[in-house]
């Protein structure tokens, strides 16, 4: 209680310097605190968006009642020249009250269509489903256990992964392949992998895949995770598949928070995504992992989302150091620094993978 009382006064501003400079290293330190600060500023909106329908619904109502409707309707009868001298008689009463239902009617859908709006965010998973209904109950099961493949039926659905290994440990979002039966990754050659999900982080929507195959290798990964921030403005590309090729796609930062503004764990970033570039990585001019592609704004030019580089490396930290095989090599430099947007792009695709999901 003490601490929902804390994040109340947060959020309206009744802190002194000192406790706001407090808690805000707190939020910084603590992901779970952050977190239940946007939902309980999620809840204080709710709460005066209720109270503003109340009081409008109260006004209608109050002025309803100010109109005799029974006394109008026995002195009016159905005679066509008392509706008229009614109308004559009222019309400035009744003017008024069109006028403020009509007005109400128009901010009621104003309301309703920026709250679907703004406050609407997509996943951007690709559905891949050639004939599916609106249940997904005739989706047929894959249950095939080979490795290697290049003849699967169309996957259900899709998203991007990129490589945190070179033995087969690949990164995308957690609502890509939520709930598959079965999970391939395949390569800008059109090599297809079967691989099982290895770890699940559902506070930042991340999973860790593992490709089936032991014989599998990659070569020496490119990148490196960047550890600190990057500023506003700065420059970033992504590549995934929002189709059957790599797709490259630049931007810039437009906000060190997510949605909403106060989501400390997510960029807020200027670049158009689609359908299928969830788990895609994000990318400075240098060719370091800033981030993962996770979600954009309904309707929102531009507004895509993406979880901070520094929360991979909290999942990282889950895998045992065996299993990695000491794989994980992020050096202070790497091979794209220095290099063009497309030679990076070039080098990148080795490393990117489509995901498609068998439910």
């Amino acid at each position: 209680m003490d601490l929902e009382s804390i994040i109340e006064d947060y959020l309206r501003g009744n802190l002194n310097d000192a406790e706001l400079q407090a808690f805000e290293q707190m939020r910084a330190n603590d992901p779970s605190v952050d977190h239940k600060v946007v939902a309980h500023k999620a809840f204080l909106d709710s709460l005066k968006n209720y109270a503003d329908e109340l009081d409008l619904r109260n006004k209608m109502e109050a002025l309803h009642s100010q109109i005799d409707v029974d006394g109008m309707s026995r002195k009016l009868g159905p005679h066509p020249s008392r509706i008229v001298n009614m109308w004559r008689k009222n019309r400035a009463a009744i003017g008024v009250a069109a006028s403020f239902i009509l007005l109400t009617l128009v901010m009621l859908y104003s309301i309703q269509q920026n709250t679907q709006q703004i406050g609407s965010v997509e996943l951007v998973k690709r559905d891949l489903a050639i004939l599916k209904n609106s249940n997904n109950n005739l989706i047929r099961k894959i249950n095939s256990t080979t490795t290697v493949t290049k003849n699967l039926k169309p996957a259900n659905f899709g998203g991007t992964g990129f490589a945190l290994t070179t033995n087969g440990y690949i990164l995308t979002n957690l609502h890509v392949v939520d709930g598959a039966d079965s999970v391939y990754v395949q390569d800008t050659q059109g090599n297809q992998y079967k691989v099982k999900v290895d770890r699940r982080d559902t506070q930042y929507d991340l999973a860790i895949l593992k490709i089936i195959d032991e014989s599998f290798k990659l070569p020496a990964l490119p990148y490196r995770l960047k550890q600190n921030g990057i500023g506003i403005g700065e420059d970033v590309y992504t590549l995934g598949f929002p189709k059957d090729d790599a797709v490259y796609a630049k931007g810039y930062v437009s906000s060190k928070t997510g949605y909403s503004g106060s989501d400390s764990t997510q960029y807020q970033v200027s670049i158009d995504v689609n359908p299928g570039n969830s788990g895609g990585p994000l990318l400075d001019q240098n060719g370091n992992i800033i981030g993962v592609i996770t979600a954009k704004l309904n309707q929102v030019d531009g507004a895509t989302f993406a979880v901070k580089s520094k929360y991979i490396q909290e999942i990282l930290n889950m895998i045992p150091n065996d299993s990695l095989g000491g794989q994980v090599k992020f050096n202070k430099k790497n091979s794209l620094q220095g290099l063009t947007k497309t030679r990076q792009a070039e080098k990148m695709q080795d490393f990117i993978f489509m995901v498609k999901v068998y439910k």
